[in-house]
């Protein structure tokens, strides 16, 4: 690691990526067009210290600096380290975690590269709140899916919120974008997959059917609110539901999906912890 470069001024353009991390609209235009992304915490620069994205460079505090010394050792992009209120006066808000990381976006894979020689991936339609989309990957990684195609209509998992909830297992799952939709899910099923619909509709199946079967599984989930699309429903060859009490209309779309994902890994022995 080249020395920690000390920074007081706010405004130091080398501080630019860093720049009103708040402001949604600035942010897309700048993450977008420099091709970045954004980790914020400790615990999510480690994360992506140890995946395939390159950092551009990382921003702490001196005593973040400190706590990250044993991870920063061999990085060859810059260290800046400034005052608390400078990091504030850069992000445009109480950043309590101290410590940002700027890095480099990869370039999407086609959607048959990540579906060859995967057992279950996670097909996401029009989810866009950026927490479910964390959500849904921390699950990912937790339970054994081993990708995670998006309609286009989906939000960035890349967006710094997301990363964040996900406590940066995005930054582990492969993903990309299936286009065009809801026509891609039909190379979805030529590949092998069952897909399948995660619907609270009357119709669907109780989701421990997930745990029969041998071939590998898509499992489509919606927004909440809309669903599925009328399209990506027709698309599946099975709906399963969570079954529920009766007054409560729905599960968040990320605990919908961790059940889904663990009844599936039933259908191969051992499980999740097979993917360790």
């Amino acid at each position: 690691m080249p020395a920690p470069v000390a920074v007081e001024d706010p405004t130091d353009p080398r501080l630019a990526d860093y720049v009103g991390l708040t402001d949604a609209a600035l942010r897309r235009r700048v993450e977008q067009g420099r091709g970045i992304f954004i980790a914020e915490g400790e615990l999510v620069i480690r994360q992506l210290l140890a995946s395939r994205y390159p950092v551009r460079s990382v921003l702490v505090t001196a005593p973040r600096l400190a706590r990250l010394q044993d991870v920063l050792g061999g990085l060859p992009a810059p260290v800046y380290v400034a005052p608390q209120a400078v990091l504030e006066a850069v992000a445009g808000f109480a950043l309590h975690r101290g410590a940002v990381a700027a890095a480099a976006r990869l370039p999407p894979a086609p959607p048959a590269a990540l579906l060859d020689g995967a057992r279950v991936v996670a097909v996401l339609e029009g989810l866009n709140d950026h927490e479910n989309i964390g959500a849904v990957f921390r699950n990912a990684a937790a339970l054994g899916v081993d990708a995670v195609l998006l309609s286009p209509t989906c939000a960035d998992p890349l967006y710094r919120r997301a990363v964040r909830v996900s406590m940066g297992q995005v930054l582990h799952v492969p993903f990309t974008t299936s286009a065009p939709w809801p026509a891609s899910l039909r190379e979805v099923a030529a590949a092998g997959f069952e897909v399948v619909a995660l619907t609270p509709h009357a119709a669907a199946e109780p989701v421990a059917c997930l745990a029969e079967g041998a071939r590998p599984v898509a499992l489509l989930l919606g927004a909440e609110g809309a669903g599925l699309s009328a399209g990506a429903l027709a698309a599946a060859d099975r709906w399963v539901r969570v079954p529920m009490r009766r007054g409560v209309d729905s599960l968040n779309v990320a605990t919908a999906a961790a059940i889904a994902f663990h009844r599936v890994q039933e259908r191969w022995d051992g499980g999740p912890a097979a993917h360790d």
